[in-house]
């Protein structure tokens, strides 16, 4: 059977199957830098044993440490990431995945530690308890996480007998103490687990390689013909997670962060069932519109909601939830009766009009433009996804997912439609208002909760006072391509060219000659001394950028439907503005957001309610993780000019409208454009949008823009730490609830040079591991235990990042002063082979070539925007 792929797609794909029943995908890639490897189990946390919660996740983290046949521990991903390459796993509810990617040329001896996972992995009894503390660890980050803890209380108020029902994570209680309790010895639960489960005819491989077909097959048989299989069936369990006393429901809940949302839920009939007739993308697509008559539409000019998410979610083959979810402004918390009366008004209104063809059709046109011209992803990623389909899809679908809506079915849509009624839904609806008023507690993550049992009849009466608006189904999209022809590149250039320079403007030109794709990238960055010359200016002009959005959003939205994204936020010296996607009409958008720059007008009912949404989002910094604080800190250390968000909240509550439009004109008064232009673009294109935007901004007897002072064109600069001088910079949490504290140890380098740049990733990537197991693996820090270079604006540097709750910084910190001798000793035991072959995987990482459009103009972006300009970096390196 063929497996059905993109049109532009080149790789060879073909189905083997072992005789010990594994099914494996062998995907042949002759361009490919990296090979990857995916081997997908079909058991996951649904399968923990009762009062062993979090043992599959558990098993999951122990695979890596060992095997009978590579009995060294963390030897896997020490050969891995020595060879350029990277690894991971995650469990979902019915399946777990391991994968990692890794240089080519090693991806034989790379696939041979891998398959031992499977065959005969090493649990010792030491490392076991050392990695209940990871996990531990792990489960401790996501207690104070709104994400986690909504997701958590959604499974709660669920069956009890129901899997869903289940704690997936695991931690210290569920795996040490309450077990001994009980007189269990986890570890050889964990084995249970893993012999009962883990059986070659439910695992599905997914192989990316460079060689041919052939090659590939004889190289899997033989690494993975020893894999068990018993034939285990696969895990079910009929009924549904819901019955009727978790449906109708209004559930209060207490956040962490400041902001109210409402997610209003659905079980319905899983989308999986019937991916060809696509009645979630249809029924999402429709609800979850933002264009002029759209819910959300509605919700915005009422100034009662900031964005809005419609979907499928967490959907298995037995059951599913249609999501919607609301972020609310404070009047919109106040109006929460009336925000889910117009939700219903529009589902309702969607059973008025009946299934519409020409809009499934649209829907049907863009995913298919959308899936033959799909950018090509890491090896690593692409292979997860095809590994996780193969449980899922026939084969010929593999590659195709649900991403391909083809069959008008009106019945089917309309069965889901008539699911999405009051009689089934469940409302969650969180706010910090809610504090005091709660009477429950969720065991896990001790969220506050308390639960109200809402009728139909109730709904009906909230629709009947919902505001009049007028809701209206979307107009036809005048964004969807309809050229996807390639302009013929005259210049077969590798970097990008200076094409022009004024004293108001210069332009990078970069003309596609590696992707054959009908897309393009545009980048023109707005580079306003004004803007960042004090808190209360670095305030305005993100206000400015995000009311931009907000103004733009009803008629760019078609735009992002058919695949044509933009952007627009504040920088470090100004604002920028990123359009990228099918060329065909980007320049259409282009002159429109140009066009609202340029004449600006700030309406007081927005302005206020993006101040209230800055206002929280700057607040809720407060909750960030200790070690994403501990890193802002650092950054806020180091830059030059840079303003704390703790000032920058002071500001708020005293901004006007009036403020920010007496602002912008002076904030544009002196700029200068820096434009990246690359993709399926002419060179004569390029040049006349440049032209275009310079008269817009910079012709006529009163410009908006005049040019910056010679002494107005900086380039970023980052504190100098002396050589032989520690820094300390001590600081207490933000949020008294965490338990973690953090570490951020920073050894600042030197200043961009071809020679020591490669000498310091040398260290990295040598390094890297060793840190790893010995700072987590063996003395378990912390879940989060990394060493990573950095580069600020060209300065070179290395750190390491370090959350725990059992030891605080200080302690830490010693712990890195002791790694750090103890490598220096490897550092001369390391032999020359060794040497040698850190030095080729670097090579062979330098010369991975770019995978897409986005990730090469993201490399050339960085040179312009740190100013370092080195566009063969990666070659002279």
């Amino acid at each position: 059977m063929e497996i059905v792929k993109a049109r532009t797609d080149k790789r060879e794909y073909k189905r083997i199957v072992l005789p010990n029943a594994l099914q494996v995908l062998l995907i042949s890639d002759p361009d490919t830098d990296k090979c990857a490897a995916s081997m997908n189990v079909s058991v996951g946390s649904f399968s923990d044993p009762d009062g062993l919660e979090g043992l599959a996740h558990f098993l999951e983290h122990m695979l890596f440490y060992a095997s009978e046949k590579y009995p060294l521990e963390d030897s896997y991903s020490k050969y891995i990431i020595e060879h350029g390459g990277s690894t991971n796993a995650f469990t979902a509810s019915d399946h777990t995945n391991y994968h990692f990617d890794v240089n080519s040329d090693c991806f034989e001896d790379a696939l041979d530690r891998f398959a031992q996972f499977f065959i005969k992995p090493l649990m010792s009894a030491d490392a076991t308890i050392r990695e209940i503390k990871a996990v531990d660890s792990e489960n401790q980050k996501n207690l104070l996480s709104d994400g986690w803890r909504i997701n958590q209380l959604q499974k709660h108020l669920s069956e009890e007998g129901h899997p869903y029902h289940k704690f997936s994570t695991g931690n210290w209680d569920t795996l040490e103490v309450q077990p001994k309790e009980k007189g269990l010895d986890t570890r050889l639960e964990l084995i249970k687990l893993y012999e009962e489960n883990y059986s070659a005819n439910l695992m599905n491989l997914v192989i990316y390689a460079k060689e041919s077909l052939d090659k590939i097959q004889s190289l899997v048989e033989d690494k993975f013909q020893e894999i068990r299989n018993n034939d285990k069936s696969c895990f079910s369990f009929p009924g549904q997670p819901c019955s009727s006393e978790h449906l109708q429901i209004l559930v209060r809940t207490v956040p962490i962060k400041q902001g109210h949302k409402l997610r209003i839920v659905w079980p319905i009939t899983p989308g999986i069932l019937h991916y060809k007739e696509g009645p979630c993308s249809y029924l999402g697509h429709l609800i979850g519109h933002e264009g002029e008559g759209s819910l959300f539409y509605v919700l915005k000019t009422l100034g009662w909601a900031t964005d809005l998410y419609a979907g499928e979610v967490d959907g298995t083959t037995e059951f599913s939830f249609f999501t919607v979810v609301i972020n609310l402004t404070d009047a919109g918390h106040e109006h929460m009766q009336d925000v889910v009366g117009l939700l219903f008004k529009y589902i309702h209104l969607l059973q008025q009009s009946g299934v519409c063809k020409w809009i499934f059709d649209e829907l049907a046109a863009v995913c298919e433009t959308s899936f033959h011209y799909q950018d090509k992803t890491p090896p690593s990623s692409y292979v997860v996804r095809i590994a996780s389909n193969m449980q899922l899809y026939p084969q010929k679908d593999w590659l195709v997912r649900s991403s391909l809506p083809s069959n008008f079915s009106p019945s089917i849509i309309q069965t889901v439609l008539n699911q999405l009624s009051p009689d089934n839904v469940r409302i969650f609806w969180e706010s910090k208002k809610f504090e005091g008023q709660t009477a429950m507690t969720e065991p896990w993550y001790k969220t506050a909760y308390s639960v109200e049992k809402i009728t139909g009849s109730m709904i009906q009466e909230w629709m009947l006072f919902a505001p009049n608006e007028d809701l209206h189904l979307p107009a036809p999209n005048v964004f969807i391509p309809t050229d996807l022809s390639l302009k013929d590149a005259q210049e077969k250039v590798k970097f990008p060219v200076l094409l022009r320079k004024s004293s108001s403007s210069s332009l990078w030109y970069k003309p596609d000659t590696m992707f054959s794709t009908p897309k393009a990238y545009v980048k023109i960055d707005f580079n306003c001394p004004f803007a960042s010359s004090s808190p209360e200016t670095e305030v305005l002009t993100d206000i400015f950028a995000r009311l931009l959005m907000d103004d733009l959003n009803d008629y760019a939205y078609y735009a992002q439907v058919a695949g044509l994204y933009y952007d627009i936020s504040k920088t470090d010296s100004g604002f920028q503005v990123t359009v990228v996607g099918y060329n065909h009409k980007l320049r259409i958008l282009l002159e429109t957001v140009i066009e609202k720059i340029s004449n600006f007008k700030v309406k007081p009912d927005r302005f206020s309610v993006i101040k209230e949404m800055v206002t929280k989002e700057y607040g809720n910094l407060k909750f960030q993780q200790p070690y994403q604080q501990a890193m802002y800190y650092s950054y806020l250390l180091l830059q030059d000019q840079t303003w704390p968000w703790m000032e920058e909240l002071e500001i708020l509550p005293h901004l006007q409208a009036e403020d920010l439009a007496k602002f912008i004109p002076l904030m544009l008064s002196r700029a200068f454009l820096e434009c990246y232009i690359a993709g399926n673009i002419e060179r004569s294109e390029a040049e006349s949008m440049i032209l275009h935007i310079e008269d817009v901004f910079n012709e006529g007897p009163d410009p908006i823009c005049q040019p910056l002072f010679p002494s107005q064109h900086l380039t970023s600069r980052v504190i100098k730490l002396e050589r032989g001088v520690n820094y300390l910079y001590p600081i207490e949490g933000l949020n008294p609830d965490d338990e973690n504290s953090a570490l951020v140890h920073y050894i600042q380098v030197h200043r961009d040079d071809f020679t020591l740049n490669v000498k310091l990733q040398l260290f990295a990537l040598t390094a890297k591991q060793p840190a790893f197991h010995q700072l987590r693996s063996v003395e378990q820090l912390g879940y989060i235990t990394v060493l990573m270079q950095r580069n600020d604006s060209g300065i070179r540097g290395v750190q390491f990042i370090i959350q725990s709750t059992v030891k605080g910084p200080g302690q830490i910190d010693l712990r890195v002063e002791a790694f750090l001798k103890m490598f220096e000793t490897k550092l001369y035991e390391m032999t020359n082979d060794e040497f040698k072959s850190n030095v080729n995987a670097l090579i062979d990482m330098k010369l991975e070539k770019h995978k897409n459009l986005r990730e090469e103009s993201a490399f050339f972006w960085r040179e312009i925007s740190d100013g370092t300009l080195k566009f063969d970096r990666r070659e002279c390196e």
